[in-house]
């Protein structure tokens, strides 16, 4: 039996289990994906210990950037990224990939619809937002990165004006403010300023519609949720599992 996992914490939002779960039986593999929930990235050499049938595992929230220099190898992408949400485990080494980017793009893609984009307000600066920058420099749309905290060249959200937002027609969630169960949670911005020329991407998928979506259509705005982006770049986490090449 070859096994598989997700490593993050907290899990309890993630459908990666039910999602590999559901495929290995559909497709009759002998497989299993379980969920690691690591309060600390130390505790991934017990997991690697306890289970040495684990060939490979994804990674989420919050060590997608922490889990590249206990990598034996990284892949361009994920290097040009700075974050890894992918493992694959050959022989003991670990080698870091990135399908955020592919999953992304892919949504990206479906939202504006060939639509041009002025400026992008991408929320949140962690390793899921690295994968959201990588993908609009790739396509040429200029953006801005709003923190917790004025960082260089990001706004702060207390700094976000009405004129700011007016003048971003695509803001992306890449935060984990209104996950499941937190799902009264919303990014602190000033929804009001949105209008019917504004689309907003929620990198969430449990809840299917966050907060953040529902105040965004309250005001006009397109919303999508981050469903299309989880199954795409799983798509392509099993391609890397099972391809020899990689």
């Amino acid at each position: 039996m070859k096994r598989y996992g997700l490593i993050g914490h907290p899990l309890k939002h993630s459908q990666s289990r039910f999602y590999f779960n559901n495929k290995f039986e559909h497709e009759g593999l002998d497989c299993l994906y379980q969920h690691f929930d690591l309060k600390s990235l130390d505790e991934l050499k017990e997991v690697m210990e306890k289970y040495p049938d684990l060939c490979g595992f994804n990674v989420t929230i919050p060590y997608k950037e922490a889990i590249i220099p206990m990598l034996d190898e990284i892949d361009d992408v994920a290097k040009a990224v700075g974050a890894v949400n992918v493992v694959k485990i050959t022989n003991g080494k670990m080698k870091g990939y990135n399908t955020d980017v592919y999953g992304f793009e892919q949504l990206l893609n479906r939202a504006i619809n060939g639509k041009a984009i002025g400026h992008a307000l991408v929320l949140g600066t962690g390793g899921a937002s690295k994968a959201v920058q990588y993908v609009l420099k790739q396509k040429g749309i200029p953006f801005d990165l709003v923190s917790r905290s004025a960082e260089k060249g990001a706004y702060a959200y207390d700094t976000l004006t009405d004129e700011v937002l007016r003048q971003h027609q695509l803001i992306i969630n890449t935060t984990p403010l209104g996950m499941f169960p937190h799902i009264d949670e919303f990014p602190d911005i000033h929804y009001q300023a949105l209008g019917n020329k504004h689309i907003l991407i929620d990198l969430i998928y449990n809840p299917k519609e966050t907060a953040f979506m529902e105040l965004g259509k309250t005001w006009g705005a397109k919303v999508y949720n981050g469903m299309q982006m989880f199954e795409e770049q799983a798509k392509k986490t099993w391609e890397i599992f099972n391809d020899h090449d990689h």
